[in-house]
Formats: structure tokens, sequence, C-alpha cells
């Protein structure tokens, strides 16, 4: 991969979610308007592990090391209660963040050459990003609507392998969680 930011280093990229429909009806008109992976088809989620592998790796091993993984890992419930930022980014924070954590290390632990945010972060913070690359006054008007809408509660099932072709995410594996 360049670093420059091409269209070739996008493509086929992969990254683990855990897909949280019951936020869409708290987050969808902000996050359509707001933040930009909704474009290119990413649903509300919190990220497991952002970059994973290139999906060229990705074989049908792979895919057993994740669903053992990650299917040691139970089924829990997560509340949004409130949001929180990052410098340009408003976000719903879930509670507990503890068993997403949890997920995030095991599939660190397994790939440890595939830090979360490239190692970018010292503290990896579990988060729904509602809008990304926003001022405060757009992001003060977002929190204030959708304060008035949560809490959502979800019941968190399974992680999902997502892969992008250079424009779009796409879904290519379903973990479940015991």
């Amino acid at each position: 991969m360049t670093g420059d930011g091409s269209r070739k280093e996008r493509e086929e990229r992969s990254g683990l979610v855990v897909r949280i429909p019951e936020a869409e009806p708290a987050v969808r008109a902000w996050r359509d308007r707001l933040d930009p992976a909704v474009r290119a088809g990413m649903p509300p989620h919190v990220t497991v592990l952002f970059p994973f592998l290139h999906e060229s790796l990705i074989d049908g091993a792979v895919l057993a090391v994740l669903e053992e993984v990650i299917g040691r890992h139970q089924r829990f419930e997560a509340r949004f209660e409130h949001c929180a930022r990052f410098p340009g980014i408003l976000y719903l924070a879930p509670e507990p963040a503890a068993p997403f954590r949890a997920l995030t290390e095991s599939v660190v632990g397994r790939w440890p050459g595939n830090p979360p945010f490239g190692g970018e972060f010292d503290d990896v913070v579990p988060h729904l990003t509602v809008a990304h690359g926003h001022e405060d006054a757009v992001l003060d008007e977002a929190e204030a609507d959708i304060r008035g809408r949560l809490p959502v509660v979800a019941r968190v099932a399974a992680v999902e392998l997502m892969v992008h072709d250079g424009a779009r995410w796409r879904r290519r594996a379903v973990f479940g969680l015991r």
C-alpha cells in the first residue's frame, strides 16, 4: 500500500464491525448528511477492527479462525444513552464498552500486525459515528436532536466482515457470538 490515499489503496480494505440497526431511527438523518461512510454503504456500527486484512488475504482458513475467535464471546446488550465527541466527530457511546473492547483485543491477539486504526490511537474507544469532519456548531445541532431520541438499546449477536471495493462497502461474512 502506498499510503497516499489512492483509489487502489482503498480497494479491497476490510474491517470487522458490529452492526447496530436499532440506532437507525435516532441517527439516520444525521448520518446521511454528516457521515461520508454512509454514501459508501457503511451501516450504523461499532468498529471491532479497522483496518483488518487486505481482502485478497482472507481465505477459508482466516474465516474459520475469525469464526472461532469471535465465537468465544457471549452475546450482550449495549445501550447508547449519550453522545460524545472526538475532534470534528460526534458519536454514540455504548455501555458497556468492555465487550466491544474484548472483541477487538481477541482479534488483534490473533492478528497483532493489524492494530486498531493502524495504531494511530493509544486508546481505542468503542463508538458509533454519527458525524465526521464537521464544525462544533453542526455537531451541537445534531447532538441536541439525537439526545431526545436516546436511549438506543441493541442486542449484539454477531460481528460482520465488511470489504471495500474502492467505492462501496459490502458484507462478506457474519460471525455469531455464543
